[in-house]
């Protein structure tokens, strides 16, 4: 009978246990991001970057943890859970996501964990008698690690799930979704009851707007102080309506009556001043339930430009800015993208400074009118460095390429950087 981890193990299984635990620790970067693309085909656990990298991390966490667990024999009870995992349930209790796609990712982790080991069981070719031995043996522990973690995490889930959904400030959640959600021709009643609920009329313009902390250091009460500063700032007619998605993100929509602001990210930065930890994210203004509900998912593109590559800078991206609206499009299938921009870009779709000097040079150059002089002023490089960095990225193209893929190509690169670049060999 196979027992659990931590207690005494006889040699020859505590050999083969072991020697299967350092197959597992050398390819846990694959399993990883194997696992992770598995797991963000389950119902709601796609879509948002901000999401799918606290997915990764819970998922790196766990089968760290349970790697050392085979290779150290270190009892369930000793154990601690990964912060990853725990933050993980409650992003998804906070965004209201159902507890059964969190039980469902756990449960193919654990089938595919048991796969793995199988695969590599095989190979060993060990005697019939101590590959089932240690196949039993691996997958008690298995099971007693997620029986463990599962219990934890749910625990913890339900107890943010009841918090949030009472905290102050959340309860317009649900009734924003529900507008979200629905189709455009709403009934007078449907209208008239998110109007009494929220406070908020809906025969406006609307400008939406996400704001984040990309560091989770912003509590929402500074988040919602910078809605409500930024819908001053615009002069927007009326209050905005404001509602947290999690603990660092919340959702906001301004409105308008008569005269519109400039609404582009260049004048909204200069408008507002952020706190050093937040950034925001902006649609175009639209009118009535249509231009709600559009203003907001051309604000969540250009929010999911802005954190598929998590970075400092820009603080404000709007879908208005260039190239935006095709980026975000292209960020839906990155396997696809990449592919396609290493046929478009060929060595320039390296990840690397050199490939990066040249393409942001190219890129440049091409949003310039092909001009060597005006590419040299906006880079403040002289003349000649411009034209040998233009020859060589020209040199390095492969001998079929159309100006406006290029164009587009560079502009996905410079958004998305890494994720659509090749890595280094």
């Amino acid at each position: 009978m196979s027992r659990p981890a931590g207690e005494t193990l006889d040699p020859e299984l505590r050999t083969v246990v072991e020697a299967l635990a350092r197959r597992l620790r050398d390819i846990e970067d694959q399993m990883v991001e194997d696992m992770t693309a598995q797991m963000v085909e389950i119902d709601h656990l796609d879509g948002d970057p901000v999401l799918v990298d606290l997915l990764r991390a819970s998922v790196e966490g766990n089968i760290t943890t349970i790697n050392h667990v085979l290779a150290n024999n270190i009892p369930i009870a000793h154990l601690q859970p990964t912060t990853a995992a725990v933050e993980y349930a409650l992003r998804l209790a906070q965004r209201q996501v159902p507890s059964n796609s969190l039980m469902r990712a756990y449960r193919m982790g654990e089938f595919e964990y048991n796969r793995l080991c199988l695969g590599f069981l095989e190979e060993l070719a060990l005697a019939e008698g101590l590959a089932v031995r240690v196949a039993k043996y691996v997958a008690t522990v298995l099971f007693d690690y997620i029986d463990w973690i599962t219990l934890y995490v749910f625990q913890a889930y339900e107890s943010e799930r009841r918090r949030w959904i009472g905290a102050e400030g959340n309860v317009l959640s649900s009734t924003v979704n529900q507008l979200l959600d629905g189709d455009d021709e709403l009934e007078v009643f449907e209208v008239e009851a998110f109007e009494t609920e929220t406070g908020y009329r809906l025969d406006r313009t609307h400008l939406a707007v996400i704001l984040w902390s990309h560091d989770s250091v912003a509590g929402l009460a500074e988040i919602d102080r910078a809605a409500r500063s930024l819908a001053v700032a615009l002069r927007a007619s009326a209050a905005p309506v404001i509602t947290a998605t999690d603990r660092s993100t919340v959702w906001v929509w301004i409105p308008f009556d008569r005269t519109m602001p400039r609404t582009d990210s260049a004048a909204v930065a200069a408008q507002v001043t952020l706190p050093p930890n937040l950034r925001m994210a902006i649609g175009l203004p639209g009118a009535g339930v249509a231009g709600f509900r559009r203003s907001h998912q051309q604000a969540r593109a250009a929010y999911d430009v802005a954190t598929t590559v998590p970075r400092t800078e820009p603080v404000v991206v709007g879908y208005g800015d260039r190239g935006i609206a095709v980026v975000s499009v292209m960020a839906r299938d990155l396997p696809s993208t990449r592919a396609w921009i290493g046929e478009v870009l060929g060595p320039l779709a390296d990840d690397t400074p050199n490939a990066q000097i040249l393409r942001a040079t190219l890129s440049e150059f091409l949003a310039g009118g092909e001009s060597h002089v005006r590419t040299a002023e906006r880079m403040m490089l002289h003349r000649n460095t411009v034209k040998y960095r233009i020859g060589k990225a020209m040199d390095s193209l492969p001998e079929r390429h159309d100006r406006m893929d290029l164009a587009l190509a560079l502009t996905v690169c410079e958004y998305l950087g890494a994720a659509v670049l090749r890595e280094r060999a």
